[in-house]
């Protein structure tokens, strides 16, 4: 399954480039595969033989339901799209391109980009002739619950409005009174708090929160990220945070993210990391009280690709550890990205200018980290760390450093709980709202 930063990718490079999408649903997907092993089955019920008892059925195509189906399917999809001239790419296997055209898959849904409209309809009519059953849509307006609606002045809103009424509703908060932000506050593990007595299942609601903060709402990302740590053993404050986070996205159901890209290839990574946040609101004897959070995100001109917020995996013991570790921890995402686009803008034989123009600039707020990126010089309280997250130093010739205050630092909100005036201005130099 493509991931959903290439989508996003994809997204971008054909809003700068205008060229049009479509999209592609195959009709009962999974039986137009050929199983390539024997499966049987047992006759189904109603149906009747001589000997029902000692009789089964030797499956020809592949169902919905064996655990190979999925697998089997995209080996199929992509075998065909192979033999129409596309390549797969080396950093996700479900993005195809040829000159002037690239596809996304995820299971049976397609998305298709072209820069010229009638090659969207030669390869649907290449793909029924090959045998396949398909569907096409005039445009690439919805995706996996993700609407993307056109705006008056060129730009596209990406929703998921469903969901969050599902979230909403599962909840019992239909009537509830609206927040202005997601989280007030670091939440901790309270051992010793009253359990939940929510009648709403908590793993279920996160994982839905989960979805909704990975996909269009970068805003909740460290609200949900803190209420999956508990999703073992929810206690009511527990319920309590979801609850906050909830209210906040029925305030702004119809909101998401705003795709307008600036036109140029910059690839921007903004990260920021929160010192020991968990202090005082975590058992000061657990280890997990002292460890530090990663936050950062990744823009393609101008719009969010990917974002992360996360406890570090080991402790820092300064606040230049702990930022370091998450500038160092985020360019092991950026650099994979870069080269994904890179390798896009060839194999699409897009203009040598155009492929020139992109540009990696990582913008860090902490001096000291900052310093220790550009300048490669260790101390003694530097040096331990030199094979944990000193490993970019190679590649510092691919990227920009630059320096940024707090007042700029996109990634703050996905750190630390922000007062209402800072964190819509963090949103909205985000999001577009």
């Amino acid at each position: 399954m493509v991931s959903w930063t290439t989508v996003r990718v994809f997204l971008v490079l054909c809003f700068i480039l205008g060229w049009a999408t479509a999209s592609i649903d195959f009709t009962n997907a999974f039986v137009q595969s050929t199983l390539s092993s024997p499966v049987w089955i047992h006759i189904p019920q109603g149906f009747h033989t001589k000997d029902t008892q000692n009789e089964c059925l030797e499956l020809k195509r592949s169902l919905y339901g064996l655990r190979r189906s999925p697998k089997l399917f995209q080996a199929t999809a992509t075998k065909a799209l192979t033999k129409l001239g596309f390549k797969q790419s080396k950093f996700d296997p479900c993005l195809l391109f040829r000159p002037g055209m690239m596809v996304v898959m995820y299971v049976d849904d397609f998305g298709i980009g072209a820069k010229d409209p009638t090659e969207i309809d030669g390869l649907v009519s290449d793909l029924c002739n090959l045998g396949f059953d398909l569907t096409k849509e005039d445009t690439f307006h919805e995706f996996l619950g993700i609407k993307m609606e056109k705006r008056a002045d060129g730009s596209i809103k990406l929703t998921q409005t469903g969901l969050i009424d599902k979230n909403v509703k599962a909840t019992g908060l239909e009537n509830c009174n609206p927040n202005f932000v997601p989280v007030t506050k670091p939440l901790g593990a309270d051992p010793m708090g009253a359990p939940m007595n929510e009648a709403w299942h908590y793993p279920s609601i996160v994982g839905m929160l989960l979805y909704l903060s990975t996909n269009t709402r970068p805003d909740i990302t460290f609200a949900v990220s803190q209420v999956a740590r508990f999703s073992h053993n929810p206690k009511q404050v527990h319920a309590s945070a979801i609850k906050t986070i909830v209210r906040y996205l029925h305030s702004t159901r119809l909101d998401g993210m705003i795709l307008n890209p600036t036109g140029k290839l910059d690839l921007d990574l903004y990260v920021d990391a929160d010192f020991c946040g968990l202090y005082k609101f975590d058992d000061h004897t657990d280890p997990t009280s002292a460890r530090s959070r990663t936050g950062f995100l990744i823009t393609l001109s101008g719009f969010p690709l990917m974002w992360h917020s996360k406890l570090q995996e080991s402790i820092a013991l300064s606040t230049l550890e702990a930022e370091y570790t998450a500038f160092s921890t985020a360019l092991r995402s950026l650099l994979p990205i870069k080269r994904l686009i890179r390798e896009c803008c060839i194999h699409l034989q897009l203009p040598t200018s155009f492929v020139s123009s992109l540009h990696s600039t990582v913008f860090e707020d902490n001096q000291g980290a900052y310093l220790l990126a550009i300048n490669h010089k260790l101390t003694d309280r530097t040096r331990y760390s030199l094979n944990k997250w000193h490993w970019f130093w190679s590649f510092a010739s691919e990227i920009n450093f630059s320096k940024i205050s707090t007042h700029d630092q996109k990634a703050d909100y996905l750190t630390k709980a922000l007062v209402r005036q800072t964190f819509e201005r963090n949103r909205d130099s985000v999001q577009g709202f």
